[in-house]
């Protein structure tokens, strides 16, 4: 996949949309100097040339009661590792895992878990996460307190 190319007004319509993704067309044309019909056309380009995917809001995880976030480090064994696309996707049916991310060095993904409360979490870890046969550790690290979360990129 190679990067698309855009420019300033594409810079800035993606910063406006970032900001506030249910802005019209004619609401960014409005913010960044530009006419509604050329602003949409952008806007479709952005989103046919793969740049802009889709529109989402962002949820405060502990006023839904998901009072833990935990980033977990998995090890897999010599065998899981021969598996690892099998095993991505158990990962991606757990409702729990948030993101899952394959990495280089001393464990071979990242995750990002909710949950409720500590049990919660303590029944998802040896309940579903400690009954995959691919795991040889998983290193837990609970969250005290977030300090910075964000989804926007710095266009």
């Amino acid at each position: 996949m190679s990067k698309a190319d855009f420019d300033r007004i594409d810079k800035e319509i993606m910063r406006a949309l970032q900001d506030n993704a249910e802005l019209s067309a004619a609401a960014v044309g409005e913010k960044i100097g530009l006419s509604q019909s050329p602003c949409w056309r952008r806007i479709q380009r952005l989103k046919d040339e793969g740049l802009i995917q889709g529109q989402m809001m962002k949820f405060d995880r502990k006023k839904l009661g998901f009072d833990v976030l935990v980033f977990a480090q998995v090890k897999l064994t010599a065998h899981g590792r021969s598996q690892v696309p099998e095993f991505a996707e158990t990962l991606r049916q757990f409702p729990e895992v948030q993101e899952c991310h394959l990495v280089l060095g001393n464990f071979d993904f990242l995750l990002r878990i909710v949950a409720r409360d500590i049990e919660e979490y303590e029944r998802f870890f040896f309940e579903k996460l400690s009954h995959l046969a691919e795991i040889q550790e998983v290193h837990s690290n609970i969250v005290l307190s977030e300090i910075k979360y964000t989804t926007q990129l710095p266009i």
